[in-house]
């Protein structure tokens, strides 16, 4: 049994300051004996969400309070070489999410740690890792790279464009996507860090996002407040309710193939807000834009016809609905307008985007009242593939 980041350094005596005083080989080192542990029933740690399961940890998972978020192009064309990365990085998300150092330490001491050792001490705090694949991964400039076209799922579709978008292409798309989410921000980063560190020569990074404030999806936590300064989440699926995550987000045939059942489709979206903008509208114009009461959430007696809440309903969309997994983020100053630049990362997961988000998008784009607000700068989608079996690897029925 490999030993646990937090409860090694316990066991050892190394944690605080002392830690600091010994080699990184030997904090990488396990004491597999002092550390076997006793007979009886494996319980799961409470700062722990299982990598292993039917479907993959962090879609239907209660919400993490941070995320970072990364898209990845492969540069090799080899089918082998995809399946090893995936292999590579599904032995390594099992092991930071049980909260383990990835990897075995080396005998050499100039030879670079398999883990690059910033979560060391610290608890997994709901560490989840979400892979996703995007629609270059089955054809890309007409070229089937890894021989994958015929298996390309019908609702993995290129996302059209919305009214309203401004989409940078070097902050959008992706072969690969990585969603990493935790209760403490830099277990996010070295589980994001570490990833993309792996897939080197295999794959390259093509944008990173990190962030914080999550979106409410869950019965069981406070309602949290995004970056306008409103509830998140009110009207928003919850994972407790497994017939509207039947319903609504697990992916199944006919539409989707055998290789993507239990999986769900994931269209991420950054999301611009001018808040100088926003900071200035008074506070009934902000109330008409959302459809709620800013302190209490409470819907509008009133409700205008461009209210957000109103043209986003499940009633004017055919009764569809989208589980939000949305973050905050903020990347410093613009230096056009001299105000915060900040927005919301929007991660939305669903059973066909076709049915889904695309109409839902189109309803609201240019549309509702938060349209003078916010701009889409980002775009990408990914068929994220069910869960792992132990053993195997995440999209082996894919590619395997």
């Amino acid at each position: 049994m490999k030993a646990t980041r937090r409860g090694f350094l316990r066991s050892a005596g190394l944690t605080g300051l002392g830690a600091s005083a010994i080699g990184t080989g030997a904090l990488l080192a396990g004491n597999d004996q002092a550390l076997a542990a006793p007979a009886g029933p494996a319980r799961v740690p409470a700062d722990v969400v299982p990598f292993y399961g039917t479907h993959q940890a962090g879609i239907a998972t209660p919400a993490q309070n941070f995320f970072q978020f990364a898209s990845l192009d492969m540069v090799s064309s080899a089918p082998a070489d995809l399946r090893k990365l995936l292999r590579r990085w599904t032995d390594a998300a099992a092991a930071m999410s049980a909260g383990r150092t990835i990897g075995s330490p080396s005998p050499h001491r100039n030879t670079p740690p398999a883990d690059t050792g910033e979560a060391l001490g610290l608890s997994p705090a709901r560490l989840t890792v979400t892979f996703g694949f995007g629609p270059t991964l089955f054809t890309s400039n007409g070229e089937d790279r890894f021989g994958l076209a015929k298996h390309r799922p019908a609702p993995l579709v290129d996302l059209p464009a919305f009214s309203g978008d401004a989409l940078d292409p070097q902050i959008s798309g992706g072969d690969l996507g990585i969603q990493v989410c935790s209760d403490d921000p830099q277990v996010a980063f070295h589980a994001a860090h570490d990833l993309i560190r792996l897939a080197h020569p295999i794959a390259e990074p093509n944008w990173l996002l990190g962030g914080f404030g999550r979106t409410g999806n869950s019965t069981s936590q406070p309602l949290p407040r995004n970056l306008m300064g409103f509830q998140d989440g009110t009207a928003n699926i919850k994972v407790e309710d497994t017939a509207a995550l039947d319903r609504f987000v697990w992916a199944a045939g006919p539409a989707s193939p055998a290789w993507m059942h239990g999986g769900s489709y994931l269209v991420a979206r950054r999301i611009q807000i001018a808040l100088g903008l926003w900071d200035a509208s008074g506070l009934d114009t902000q109330e008409e834009a959302i459809g709620r009461h800013k302190v209490s959430g409470t819907r509008l007696t009133l409700m205008p016809s461009f209210a957000h809440i109103l043209l986003a309903s499940p009633r004017l969309n055919g009764e569809q609905q989208i589980l939000r997994r949305g973050y905050s983020y903020t990347t410093g100053i613009d230096p056009t307008t001299d105000t915060t630049a900040a927005g919301v990362m929007f991660l939305v997961y669903q059973r066909d985007p076709r049915k889904q988000f695309i109409p839902i998008q189109e309803s609201i784009a240019g549309n509702d009242g938060l349209s003078t607000y916010i701009t889409h700068i980002g775009s990408a989608i990914f068929a994220c593939p069910p869960g792992v079996r132990r053993g195997g690897y995440v999209g082996e029925a894919l590619v395997g």
